[in-house]
């Protein structure tokens, strides 16, 4: 007898982008670095019943999808990119709730980073 499933998620840690993001005059004269976290909660009741991945949500279209949306225009705010993101992954297949964090690691320099994190569904 296997074990019911109550929860399971996807995890992306640290997706490096250059992005055009920021108020500041000085920040729209060149891309900076942004730090994306996700947990991309599962439908549990869909679990892969094989080693197939046409089964589950492959990896390769949230990483993708994350990359295009943070590089195709200028945000002013973190939590404007955040938001598209989240929106983007709650449309694809079998989520049924995400976390997004974003981060901007080169703000100031005695701060490991300037975060925002956003969260909808069941996480």
């Amino acid at each position: 007898m296997t074990a019911p499933i109550s929860r399971r998620s996807v995890i992306l840690s640290g997706i490096e982008v250059l992005c055009s993001i920021g108020l500041h005059d000085f920040e729209k004269e060149a891309r900076q670095r942004v730090l994306i976290d996700l947990e991309v909660a599962l439908d549990p009741a869909k679990e892969p019943s094989s080693d197939q991945v046409d089964e589950t949500l492959d990896y390769d279209i949230i990483r993708e999808g994350v990359i295009r949306l943070a590089g195709e225009r200028h945000h002013d705010l973190q939590e404007t990119l955040a938001r598209r993101i989240l929106d983007f992954i709650l449309s694809l297949k079998d989520v049924v709730g995400v976390t997004v964090m974003t981060s901007k690691p080169d703000v100031y320099p005695d701060c490991r980073a300037v975060s925002y994190r956003i969260s909808s569904g069941q996480i």
